[in-house]
């Protein structure tokens, strides 16, 4: 999707800076300390800590659901606070919990919302309705007519991601959207939401409770604590390897060190390089590559370079070729994929290691040592980082 195609320089993401901004409530309770954040343009910026300590009322500052006491919102340099409130929640995405889908219109009535209110004409509201719906996994011709209570929880979801993006906004708020479907909707609605980032690379602001969620979706992660206040405000991989303080420490959990498995790409520096033999040469001749290499087992490829399986010391006797004796590969990841997959296809199929691919080419092992090096050595900040990286291996 062309995310300007509808929203013309509105649909270029801008920063967002929060200059000094708080909030403090009538009877003195204050609900955010003195913020200065900025959450750069195109990126997603996710807000997470316990209950109560503030992430809510920073995002609806931003787009004024909720009036700062003081500070200054700066939305792609102009201050939002000095415009009117109506028209800045239009240039702004909008996704909830619980979705706030009008029960009373269909789907295609409820995306089009936004667009309708800025007097977008009929064909092209129905046009960028049929995309976004499209994008969003649902089906026009079978979805655009249905009621919300006609869809189920990660329908409705998806019903309002695309109502949020309808005008092609710059600003995309979203509170806590996945946590009131079950574990696996989530977990696809998240990969889902991923890739429709990659396309639309909007500013998102995301709030969650939920570390590891923030950690899975988030390009950059702000901690809060109770009063509004920001201890740490780092990307994932920063976040996990170095925590601020012993609050960071404790809320994002000893597990730290797993989590950062899931934001730590595969190097291909890392990889470790097996005998290879491939599926059309002889036992004997493979038999001879292993007893040189010292090794007790080699990949097979095929002529390509493709993986084709893997060839153990025990089976490379006798007459006959390379694949007529090896195994079946089933522990493979693409080298898009995190340390976490990797680890993951490990011990899915208890293998003692995991092939890495690209593509169709083979390029490498991982062993369980050599994934230890690379999360060391990602600690350290030589490994490049990735967001939500987990790629499905066949």
């Amino acid at each position: 999707m062309d995310a300007t195609a509808a929203g013309g320089a509105e649909g270029t993401a801008q920063e967002i800076r929060l200059d000094g901004v708080s909030k403090t409530y009538a009877d003195g309770t204050v609900g955010v300390e003195r913020l200065d954040l900025t959450f750069a343009a195109g990126e997603l910026s996710v807000l997470v800590g316990p209950s109560g300590c503030g992430k809510t009322t920073t995002m609806k500052m931003i787009n004024r659901v909720i009036e700062p006491s003081t500070g200054r919102i700066l939305l792609g340099g102009e201050d939002v606070t000095r415009v009117d409130a109506d028209r800045l929640r239009r240039r702004i995405g909008y996704v909830i919990q619980n979705v706030g889908l009008f029960p009373h219109q269909t789907v295609r009535v409820n995306v089009a919302t936004v667009p309708r209110l800025l007097g977008w004409d009929r064909r092209r509201t129905r046009a960028r309705v049929d995309e976004l719906l499209a994008t969003v996994g649902l089906d026009p011709a079978v979805h655009g007519d249905r009621y919300p209570s006609q869809l189920s929880g990660g329908q409705r979801q998806r019903a309002g991601v695309a109502r949020a993006l309808a005008a092609d906004p710059a600003v995309l708020l979203m509170d806590e959207p996945f946590s009131a479907v079950d574990p696996v909707v989530r977990e696809r609605l998240q990969g889902e939401f991923l890739r429709l980032q990659e396309t639309v690379r909007k500013t998102i602001v995301f709030v969650t409770h939920d570390i590891e969620e923030a950690v899975r979706l988030g390009d950059r992660i702000a901690v809060m604590s109770s009063g509004g206040r920001v201890e740490q405000f780092a990307p994932p991989a920063e976040l996990l390897g170095r925590p601020a303080n012993g609050f960071v420490a404790d809320f994002v959990g000893a597990d730290r060190g797993l989590k950062r498995l899931a934001v730590t790409g595969i190097s291909v520096d890392d990889l470790e390089r097996p005998p290879v033999v491939h599926a059309a040469d002889g036992l004997a001749d493979a038999r001879a590559s292993l007893q040189a290499a010292g090794a007790r087992w080699a990949v097979v490829l095929d002529d390509d370079g493709r993986l084709h399986g893997w060839l153990s010391g025990e089976r490379a006797a006798g007459p006959g070729t390379v694949g007529s004796a090896s195994h079946r590969m089933d522990a493979w990841v693409p080298v898009e994929a995190s340390l976490k997959t990797a680890f993951s296809t490990m011990l899915q199929h208890e293998a003692g290691w995991v092939a890495v691919l690209d593509g169709e080419v083979f390029l490498g092992v991982l062993t369980p040592e050599s994934l230890h090096r690379a999360l060391r050595r990602s600690v350290d900040g030589t490994v490049p980082e990735t967001a939500g990286a987990a790629v499905p291996a066949r």
